[in-house]
């Protein structure tokens, strides 16, 4: 006789965990099924060179989820069952290659006097746009917090509105619309600082000449200055743990290493699931499956045409390859040793070296010079490696999922397992040049390329780790298609959720938690 639930999640990510927990405190049985061997997608950590250091799998940073309103909500219950943050006051910085640096602190005197060693008028604006952001992150946070229905966009229209006028609404309109080239270039001198801001749109898929990518290095820029990161204690995974314990302290079964092969329906409505081991789970209110878009047509097979082609249509950003590697100690930076001090150091030199790259891997090729993302957890978190020795979290930006060929001329290889090791030597060779003697202080290796990433975890599609290009023309009212930015699909009771549905990418829980709250109501 199958099981029965209230609701059914495919998947265990921070969305689908998210809201579980949710309908769980609103007393719905609750059933959550993930094929990995631990929970949490891309936010997992584990020791994946040497015993006792432990390794950001995927996502590092979590200042989306600690500022999030579904942690403002449940923060107390998760922080009972052990999630626990380090506050970081340094976030991010940029390296240049002739040895100078700009970085971002929550220290407004000591961020003014990086970017004003590089221009003093640069300086004063920062300042003047950290005054404005406390007005202008009403709207934008309004708006990215608010589900992608009709009636909430013409409620947040009309709001703005009345707040800021026909005049400020247009400017707000075409803040929106800006490429980060557009939006940097025209806001500061220096292009130190604008290719500082303009790494971040690569997190999102935002190259610096994509329409709409202009919001995101303003947001990253000026969240980390009021900010700072957080970063989990002991590793990202701190939110998984405490989410699975919670859910289940409510009642509700978490089961891991357990394949969902088959949504059931009628043609017209979701049912249940059927498992690998040929069990049949009834989903008596809904099935919510935490997966890419492709992944919702292989378990359900044909739906409706014109949603079924959204689905086959969905694009996914380029790749992105990890090194995670065990360290004697942190990079000797030729910047200084100032910088060992940023959670984040960003290997972006600048806008048209980004645009180059993004370009290069777009296209198939492997990038002659691939952005480097130098995450650096234990210089603000010293329990993750045993003591005096450190970790190393390297992402490399952008890198194609299907190679066709390698920008430098070097790398014959045209599939992953044989270009991952020459790819991920490349990358070393640019740290390398930024912090002579890095090589030399590795104990311990492991690279991740993008074709594993998507093995461990099929929502990474091509090693897409924020599950869908963020484009106009895929987000907002169109992430993942017109009509189902709320994560409904064509299929009565069966829902979507993850980084492919709206607000997307990030650890903020976003997606889950407007979806259990549309579902079991606020």
């Amino acid at each position: 006789m199958a099981e029965t639930f209230d609701a059914v999640l495919i998947g265990a990510g921070h969305n689908a965990l998210a809201a579980a927990l949710y309908l769980a405190a609103r007393g719905w049985k609750v059933g959550v099924f993930e094929q990995a061997a631990v929970a949490g997608g891309a936010v997992k950590t584990g020791e994946y060179t040497l015993p006792g250091y432990r390794h950001d799998w995927a996502a590092m940073n979590l200042s989306l989820f600690a500022g999030s309103a579904f942690f403002k909500a449940y923060g107390a219950e998760l922080a009972a069952k052990g999630c626990d943050f380090v506050p970081v006051s340094r976030p991010f910085a940029s390296a240049f290659p002739d040895g100078s640096w700009v970085g971002v602190s929550t220290d407004l005197a000591e961020t003014r006097a990086a970017i004003a060693a590089h221009s003093a008028q640069d300086a004063a604006t920062w300042v003047s746009l950290l005054a404005g952001f406390p007005a202008r992150a009403e709207s934008l946070f309004g708006l990215l917090g608010s589900p992608m229905r009709f009636r909430a966009v013409a409620s947040f229209m009309f709001k703005t509105l009345r707040s800021r006028g026909i005049s400020g609404s247009l400017d707000l309109a075409q803040f929106l619309l800006q490429s980060p080239r557009r939006f940097l270039t025209g806001t500061f001198e220096s292009p130190k600082v604008q290719a500082m801001l303009g790494a971040w749109g690569l997190h999102l898929d935002f190259a610096p000449d994509i329409a709409g990518g202009g919001l995101f290095p303003y947001l990253e820029g000026m969240a980390g200055q009021a900010f700072g990161m957080a970063l989990g204690k002991g590793g990202a995974d701190t939110i998984v743990k405490a989410l699975v314990a919670a859910i289940e302290a409510r009642g509700a079964v978490v089961e891991i290493g357990v394949a969902v092969t088959r949504i059931l329906h009628d043609g017209t409505r979701a049912t249940g699931i059927e498992l690998a081991d040929g069990r049949q789970v009834t989903a008596a209110r809904a099935v919510i499956a935490g997966v890419a878009p492709s992944g919702l047509l292989r378990l359900t097979g044909e739906t409706k045409p014109a949603f079924d082609q959204a689905m086959r249509g969905y694009v996914h950003a380029p790749g992105t390859m990890m090194i995670h590697l065990a360290m004697e100690g942190l990079p000797d930076w030729t910047a200084g040793a100032q910088l060992q001090r940023y959670a984040y150091v960003h290997l972006a030199p600048s806008l048209d070296q980004m645009a180059k790259t993004y370009q290069q891997a777009v296209a198939g090729l492997l990038p002659d010079e691939p952005v480097l993302v130098v995450g650096q957890p234990t210089g603000q978190d010293p329990s993750r490696a045993p003591e005096g020795k450190h970790v190393l979290w390297v992402q490399v930006r952008m890198a194609p999922g299907a190679i066709r060929g390698d920008a430098a001329g070097q790398i014959a290889a045209t599939d992953w397992a044989e270009a991952a090791e020459p790819f991920a030597e490349r990358a070393l060779d640019i740290l390398e040049r930024y912090a002579p003697g890095t090589r030399a202080k590795i104990l311990g290796k492991r690279i991740v390329s993008p074709a594993e990433l998507e093995a461990d975890n099929p929502n990474l599609v091509g090693g897409d780790q924020v599950c869908g290009s963020h484009h106009l023309s895929q987000n907002f009212l169109f992430r993942p298609a017109r009509g189902h930015a709320d994560g409904s699909t064509a299929l009565q009771n069966l829902h979507l959720t993850g980084a492919a549905v709206w607000p997307g990418a990030g650890t903020g829980a976003g997606p889950g938690w407007m979806l259990a709250q549309r579902l079991a109501g606020k």
